[in-house]
């Protein structure tokens, strides 16, 4: 039996493993971006809850870049979030300047607010 044979029907190349033909498949070539934390988080959120779509994009060739792009939108929700929640509570240089410890206690709670904003809005959906 040959090693490689050629399918004109559906356009692929088979190779012999054992008794079997098996498709020789190929991932497209998708550049590699850097992915943050928000990235990473929903990565672990497709791979345990949306099988089917995280399984899709990887054999698409697009979880990277699909996984980069929400990583900047959550970054950039995340940072408008916490200037809003410090501006509408009057949590300010001035603040900081007068009373650190108020200051850190009030920008970890706007801080962790914003985090789980983000989170029920972009990565775990």
């Amino acid at each position: 039996m040959e090693k490689y044979i050629y399918d004109e029907k559906n356009g692929l190349w088979y190779e012999l493993q054992g008794d079997y033909y098996i498709p020789c498949l190929k991932l497209s070539y998708e550049e590699q971006k850097p992915i943050g934390i928000w990235g990473q988080r929903h990565l672990r959120y497709l791979r345990r809850h949306r099988k089917v779509l995280y399984t899709e994009l990887l054999t698409s060739g697009k979880l990277n870049g699909y996984l980069a792009d929400l990583n900047e939108q959550a970054e950039a929700m995340f940072l408008d979030l916490v200037k809003q929640l410090a501006a509408r509570e009057g949590v300010t240089e001035q603040l900081k300047a007068q009373d650190q410890i108020l200051w850190v206690q009030r920008m970890n709670n706007i801080r962790d607010r914003a985090i789980e904003i983000v989170n029920h809005n972009l990565i775990y959906v």
